[in-house]
Protein backbone atom coordinates (compact mmCIF):
# COMPACT_ATOMS: atom_id res chain seq x y z
CA UNK A 1 0.00 0.00 0.00
CA UNK A 2 1.28 3.62 -0.93
CA UNK A 3 2.31 5.85 1.78
CA UNK A 4 1.19 9.11 -0.09
CA UNK A 5 -1.97 10.68 1.15
CA UNK A 6 -4.92 9.58 0.21
CA UNK A 7 -5.77 13.31 -1.44
CA UNK A 8 -9.77 12.11 -1.62
CA UNK A 9 -9.63 12.39 2.48
CA UNK A 10 -8.06 15.56 2.03
CA UNK A 11 -10.62 18.48 2.98
CA UNK A 12 -10.80 22.03 1.26
CA UNK A 13 -7.82 23.94 1.08
CA UNK A 14 -7.68 27.14 3.01
CA UNK A 15 -8.18 29.29 -0.11
CA UNK A 16 -11.15 27.04 -1.64
CA UNK A 17 -12.94 27.42 2.11
CA UNK A 18 -12.74 31.05 1.57
CA UNK A 19 -14.09 31.07 -2.07
CA UNK A 20 -17.01 28.47 -1.20
CA UNK A 21 -17.92 30.51 1.85
CA UNK A 22 -21.23 32.44 1.94
CA UNK A 23 -20.39 36.52 2.83
CA UNK A 24 -22.95 37.49 5.19
CA UNK A 25 -23.40 41.02 4.89
CA UNK A 26 -25.37 42.88 7.81
CA UNK A 27 -28.79 44.26 7.03
CA UNK A 28 -29.45 48.03 6.87
CA UNK A 29 -31.05 48.16 9.83
CA UNK A 30 -28.68 46.06 11.69
CA UNK A 31 -25.34 48.89 10.04
CA UNK A 32 -27.53 51.81 11.21
CA UNK A 33 -28.18 50.26 14.66
CA UNK A 34 -24.27 49.31 15.04
CA UNK A 35 -23.06 52.83 13.75
CA UNK A 36 -21.10 54.76 15.60
CA UNK A 37 -24.38 57.94 15.93
CA UNK A 38 -26.59 55.30 17.15
CA UNK A 39 -24.30 53.48 19.34
CA UNK A 40 -23.51 57.45 20.98
CA UNK A 41 -27.26 57.97 21.50
CA UNK A 42 -27.90 54.37 22.89
CA UNK A 43 -25.23 55.47 25.59
CA UNK A 44 -26.57 59.20 26.18
CA UNK A 45 -29.83 59.13 28.63
CA UNK A 46 -29.47 62.82 28.53
CA UNK A 47 -29.91 62.75 24.45
CA UNK A 48 -32.49 60.38 24.78
CA UNK A 49 -34.77 62.01 27.20
CA UNK A 50 -34.69 65.18 24.90
CA UNK A 51 -35.39 63.16 21.61
CA UNK A 52 -38.63 61.59 23.50
CA UNK A 53 -39.60 65.08 24.95
CA UNK A 54 -39.10 66.31 21.49
CA UNK A 55 -40.95 63.80 19.62
CA UNK A 56 -43.78 63.77 21.61
CA UNK A 57 -44.50 67.46 21.41
CA UNK A 58 -43.55 67.51 17.71
CA UNK A 59 -46.29 64.66 17.05
CA UNK A 60 -48.69 66.52 19.83
CA UNK A 61 -48.16 69.58 17.51
CA UNK A 62 -48.96 67.76 14.07
CA UNK A 63 -51.70 65.57 15.38
CA UNK A 64 -53.44 68.71 17.59
CA UNK A 65 -56.67 68.22 15.75
CA UNK A 66 -56.86 64.69 17.07
CA UNK A 67 -55.45 65.50 20.38
CA UNK A 68 -57.00 68.92 21.27
CA UNK A 69 -60.30 68.40 23.24
CA UNK A 70 -61.63 71.37 20.88
CA UNK A 71 -60.37 73.90 18.36
CA UNK A 72 -59.55 76.18 20.78
CA UNK A 73 -59.00 79.70 17.67
CA UNK A 74 -63.34 78.52 16.38
CA UNK A 75 -65.17 80.98 18.03
CA UNK A 76 -68.44 78.84 17.35
CA UNK A 77 -66.70 76.29 20.16
CA UNK A 78 -66.18 78.59 22.73
CA UNK A 79 -68.02 79.81 25.61
CA UNK A 80 -67.00 83.06 27.26
CA UNK A 81 -68.81 81.62 30.98
CA UNK A 82 -66.01 79.29 30.91
CA UNK A 83 -63.33 81.83 31.27
CA UNK A 84 -60.78 81.88 33.53
CA UNK A 85 -61.50 78.52 35.01
CA UNK A 86 -58.93 77.03 36.89
CA UNK A 87 -56.82 74.29 36.53
CA UNK A 88 -58.62 70.83 37.45
CA UNK A 89 -61.67 72.83 39.37
CA UNK A 90 -65.35 72.73 37.94
CA UNK A 91 -66.67 75.75 36.37
CA UNK A 92 -68.88 77.47 38.76
CA UNK A 93 -71.47 78.36 35.79
CA UNK A 94 -71.04 75.69 33.35
CA UNK A 95 -69.58 72.77 35.28
CA UNK A 96 -67.18 71.56 33.03
CA UNK A 97 -63.49 70.58 34.40
CA UNK A 98 -60.27 71.81 32.29
CA UNK A 99 -56.93 70.52 33.08
CA UNK A 100 -54.68 73.08 32.32
CA UNK A 101 -57.74 76.14 32.54
CA UNK A 102 -58.94 78.60 30.35
CA UNK A 103 -57.99 81.63 29.43
CA UNK A 104 -59.90 85.30 29.12
CA UNK A 105 -62.10 83.89 26.74
CA UNK A 106 -63.04 80.41 27.49
CA UNK A 107 -60.65 78.52 25.44
CA UNK A 108 -59.09 75.65 26.90
CA UNK A 109 -55.46 76.19 27.51
CA UNK A 110 -54.32 73.01 26.37
CA UNK A 111 -55.51 73.29 23.62
CA UNK A 112 -54.27 76.20 22.59
CA UNK A 113 -51.20 75.28 23.47
CA UNK A 114 -51.09 72.17 21.05
CA UNK A 115 -52.25 74.48 18.14
CA UNK A 116 -49.84 77.44 19.49
CA UNK A 117 -47.06 74.99 19.34
CA UNK A 118 -48.00 74.10 15.69
CA UNK A 119 -47.42 77.26 14.98
CA UNK A 120 -43.75 78.02 16.80
CA UNK A 121 -42.46 74.63 15.19
CA UNK A 122 -43.66 75.57 12.04
CA UNK A 123 -41.89 79.00 11.78
CA UNK A 124 -38.83 77.71 13.53
CA UNK A 125 -38.54 74.80 11.06
CA UNK A 126 -39.16 76.97 8.33
CA UNK A 127 -36.93 79.83 9.40
CA UNK A 128 -33.99 77.32 10.27
CA UNK A 129 -34.24 75.71 6.28
CA UNK A 130 -34.54 79.60 4.96
CA UNK A 131 -30.78 79.77 6.76
CA UNK A 132 -29.61 77.35 5.89
CA UNK A 133 -29.86 77.35 2.15
CA UNK A 134 -28.75 80.73 2.17
CA UNK A 135 -26.09 80.74 4.30
CA UNK A 136 -24.84 77.24 2.48
CA UNK A 137 -25.15 78.30 -0.46
CA UNK A 138 -23.17 82.02 0.17
CA UNK A 139 -20.67 80.19 1.98
CA UNK A 140 -19.89 77.74 -0.52
CA UNK A 141 -19.31 80.65 -3.31
CA UNK A 142 -17.67 82.43 -0.78
CA UNK A 143 -15.30 79.65 -0.25
CA UNK A 144 -14.77 78.18 -3.34
CA UNK A 145 -14.86 81.44 -5.88
CA UNK A 146 -13.02 83.57 -3.47
CA UNK A 147 -11.87 87.17 -4.49
CA UNK A 148 -14.63 89.82 -4.68
CA UNK A 149 -16.84 87.48 -4.41
CA UNK A 150 -15.70 86.16 -0.67
CA UNK A 151 -15.16 90.00 -0.22
CA UNK A 152 -18.45 91.31 -0.22
CA UNK A 153 -20.20 88.11 1.36
CA UNK A 154 -18.29 87.86 4.48
CA UNK A 155 -18.24 91.97 4.75
CA UNK A 156 -21.87 91.71 4.75
CA UNK A 157 -21.72 88.94 7.20
CA UNK A 158 -19.48 90.88 9.59
CA UNK A 159 -21.06 94.01 9.32
CA UNK A 160 -24.99 91.80 10.69
CA UNK A 161 -22.75 90.46 13.29
CA UNK A 162 -22.67 93.78 14.78
CA UNK A 163 -25.93 93.65 15.36
CA UNK A 164 -28.19 91.10 18.11
CA UNK A 165 -29.81 88.63 15.57
CA UNK A 166 -33.41 89.76 17.40
CA UNK A 167 -32.94 93.35 16.51
CA UNK A 168 -32.28 92.62 13.24
CA UNK A 169 -35.19 89.98 12.74
CA UNK A 170 -37.35 93.13 13.87
CA UNK A 171 -35.94 95.75 11.43
CA UNK A 172 -36.57 92.92 8.49
CA UNK A 173 -40.02 92.44 9.83
CA UNK A 174 -40.94 96.38 10.04
CA UNK A 175 -39.80 96.56 6.81
CA UNK A 176 -41.45 93.82 5.20
CA UNK A 177 -44.80 94.87 7.32
CA UNK A 178 -44.67 98.02 5.49
CA UNK A 179 -44.33 97.06 2.27
CA UNK A 180 -47.31 94.42 2.44
CA UNK A 181 -50.75 95.69 2.23
CA UNK A 182 -52.44 96.26 5.28
CA UNK A 183 -55.31 93.72 4.11
CA UNK A 184 -52.75 91.03 3.41
CA UNK A 185 -50.55 91.50 6.64
CA UNK A 186 -52.41 89.13 8.94
CA UNK A 187 -52.35 86.60 5.77
CA UNK A 188 -48.53 87.35 5.25
CA UNK A 189 -47.75 86.92 9.14
CA UNK A 190 -45.78 84.02 9.38
CA UNK A 191 -44.26 84.10 6.71
CA UNK A 192 -42.97 87.51 7.53
CA UNK A 193 -41.69 86.17 10.62
CA UNK A 194 -39.79 83.04 8.74
CA UNK A 195 -37.84 85.69 6.64
CA UNK A 196 -37.20 87.75 9.50
CA UNK A 197 -35.69 84.97 11.88
CA UNK A 198 -34.22 83.34 8.50
CA UNK A 199 -32.45 86.39 7.32
CA UNK A 200 -31.21 87.06 11.13
CA UNK A 201 -29.69 83.41 11.31
CA UNK A 202 -27.47 82.84 8.03
CA UNK A 203 -24.51 84.46 8.91
CA UNK A 204 -23.02 81.11 11.25
CA UNK A 205 -24.01 78.52 8.40
CA UNK A 206 -22.26 80.91 5.83
CA UNK A 207 -18.98 81.43 7.85
CA UNK A 208 -19.04 77.46 8.95
CA UNK A 209 -19.17 76.26 5.00
CA UNK A 210 -16.33 79.09 4.01
CA UNK A 211 -14.13 78.29 6.36
CA UNK A 212 -14.32 74.69 5.53
CA UNK A 213 -14.89 75.03 1.64
CA UNK A 214 -11.55 76.85 2.12
CA UNK A 215 -10.28 73.70 3.51
CA UNK A 216 -12.09 70.78 0.90
CA UNK A 217 -11.43 73.09 -2.45
CA UNK A 218 -7.21 72.33 -2.30
CA UNK A 219 -7.74 68.44 -1.83
CA UNK A 220 -6.73 66.32 -4.62
CA UNK A 221 -10.56 64.67 -5.06
CA UNK A 222 -11.17 68.43 -5.99
CA UNK A 223 -8.10 68.51 -7.94
CA UNK A 224 -8.71 65.31 -9.68
CA UNK A 225 -12.64 66.61 -10.74
CA UNK A 226 -11.24 70.18 -12.18
CA UNK A 227 -8.64 67.96 -14.36
CA UNK A 228 -11.66 65.99 -15.78
CA UNK A 229 -13.43 69.15 -16.74
CA UNK A 230 -15.82 69.28 -13.99
CA UNK A 231 -17.99 72.68 -13.68
CA UNK A 232 -17.31 74.72 -10.62
CA UNK A 233 -20.78 74.37 -9.93
CA UNK A 234 -21.12 70.46 -10.02
CA UNK A 235 -17.69 70.37 -7.69
CA UNK A 236 -19.08 72.46 -5.15
CA UNK A 237 -22.65 70.43 -5.09
CA UNK A 238 -21.65 67.18 -6.00
CA UNK A 239 -18.18 67.34 -3.85
CA UNK A 240 -17.11 69.51 -1.82
CA UNK A 241 -21.23 70.34 -0.19
CA UNK A 242 -21.45 66.33 1.37
CA UNK A 243 -18.21 66.95 3.06
CA UNK A 244 -18.85 69.74 5.29
CA UNK A 245 -22.06 69.07 6.25
CA UNK A 246 -21.43 67.53 9.46
CA UNK A 247 -21.16 70.47 11.13
CA UNK A 248 -23.79 71.96 9.50
CA UNK A 249 -25.81 69.96 10.86
CA UNK A 250 -24.88 70.73 14.48
CA UNK A 251 -25.50 74.32 13.71
CA UNK A 252 -28.92 73.27 12.43
CA UNK A 253 -30.26 71.91 15.29
CA UNK A 254 -29.13 74.41 17.96
CA UNK A 255 -30.51 76.98 15.64
CA UNK A 256 -34.07 75.91 15.41
CA UNK A 257 -34.29 76.19 19.44
CA UNK A 258 -32.60 79.44 18.71
CA UNK A 259 -35.59 80.14 16.32
CA UNK A 260 -38.27 79.24 18.24
CA UNK A 261 -37.20 81.24 21.14
CA UNK A 262 -36.43 84.18 18.60
CA UNK A 263 -40.25 83.90 17.19
CA UNK A 264 -41.51 83.67 20.79
CA UNK A 265 -39.56 86.39 22.00
CA UNK A 266 -41.21 88.58 18.55
CA UNK A 267 -44.73 87.07 19.11
CA UNK A 268 -44.44 88.05 22.88
CA UNK A 269 -43.52 91.84 21.64
CA UNK A 270 -46.96 91.73 19.82
CA UNK A 271 -44.63 92.37 16.62
CA UNK A 272 -45.21 87.89 15.47
CA UNK A 273 -48.06 86.17 14.79
CA UNK A 274 -51.47 87.54 14.84
CA UNK A 275 -54.19 87.09 17.39
CA UNK A 276 -55.95 84.64 15.00
CA UNK A 277 -52.54 82.19 14.71
CA UNK A 278 -51.22 82.48 17.56
CA UNK A 279 -48.46 80.78 18.72
CA UNK A 280 -46.71 79.95 22.02
CA UNK A 281 -45.02 83.42 22.48
CA UNK A 282 -48.39 85.39 22.00
CA UNK A 283 -49.89 82.96 24.52
CA UNK A 284 -47.66 83.94 26.99
CA UNK A 285 -48.09 87.90 26.11
CA UNK A 286 -51.36 87.04 26.58
CA UNK A 287 -50.99 84.76 29.99
CA UNK A 288 -49.03 88.08 31.37
CA UNK A 289 -51.65 90.32 31.11
CA UNK A 290 -53.35 88.01 34.15
CA UNK A 291 -50.49 86.98 35.73
CA UNK A 292 -51.08 89.33 38.55
CA UNK A 293 -54.50 89.29 38.88
CA UNK A 294 -54.24 85.39 39.91
CA UNK A 295 -54.69 83.23 37.23
CA UNK A 296 -51.13 82.00 37.01
CA UNK A 297 -52.31 78.98 34.33
CA UNK A 298 -52.11 81.30 31.79
CA UNK A 299 -48.93 81.92 31.45
CA UNK A 300 -47.36 78.91 33.55
CA UNK A 301 -48.34 75.89 31.03
CA UNK A 302 -47.23 77.63 27.90
CA UNK A 303 -44.07 79.08 29.36
CA UNK A 304 -43.20 75.22 30.30
CA UNK A 305 -43.70 74.05 27.40
CA UNK A 306 -41.67 76.58 25.25
CA UNK A 307 -39.33 75.85 27.90
CA UNK A 308 -39.13 72.44 27.63
CA UNK A 309 -38.93 72.52 24.14
CA UNK A 310 -36.19 74.72 23.39
CA UNK A 311 -34.55 72.98 26.10
CA UNK A 312 -34.54 69.21 24.27
CA UNK A 313 -33.60 70.77 21.04
CA UNK A 314 -30.83 71.75 22.91
CA UNK A 315 -29.40 69.06 24.45
CA UNK A 316 -30.45 66.82 21.62
CA UNK A 317 -27.90 69.77 18.97
CA UNK A 318 -25.32 69.41 21.92
CA UNK A 319 -25.55 66.10 22.01
CA UNK A 320 -25.13 65.75 17.70
CA UNK A 321 -22.14 67.84 18.07
CA UNK A 322 -19.96 65.88 20.42
CA UNK A 323 -21.15 62.68 18.51
CA UNK A 324 -19.67 63.63 15.19
CA UNK A 325 -16.56 65.47 16.91
CA UNK A 326 -13.69 62.80 15.81
CA UNK A 327 -11.51 64.52 18.61
CA UNK A 328 -14.09 63.14 20.85
CA UNK A 329 -13.95 59.94 19.83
Amino acid sequence: MSDLPDATRQGPKPTERLETAEVVRPSRWRAIWDADLAWSFRHSPVAMVAAFVTLALVLAAIFAPLVATTNPFDPSSLNLMNGFSAPGVPNAFTGETFWLGTDDQGRDVYSTILYGLRISLFVGFMAVLFALVLGVTLGLLAGYLGGWTETVIMRVADVQLTFPSILVALLIFGIARGIIPIEYRDQMAIWVLILAIGLSDWVQFARVVRGATLVEKNKEYVQAARLIGRSSGAIMLRHILPNVLSPVLVIATISLALAIIAEATLSFLGVGAPPTQPSLGTLIRIGQDFLFSGEWWILFFPACTLLALALSVNLLGDWLRDALNPRLK
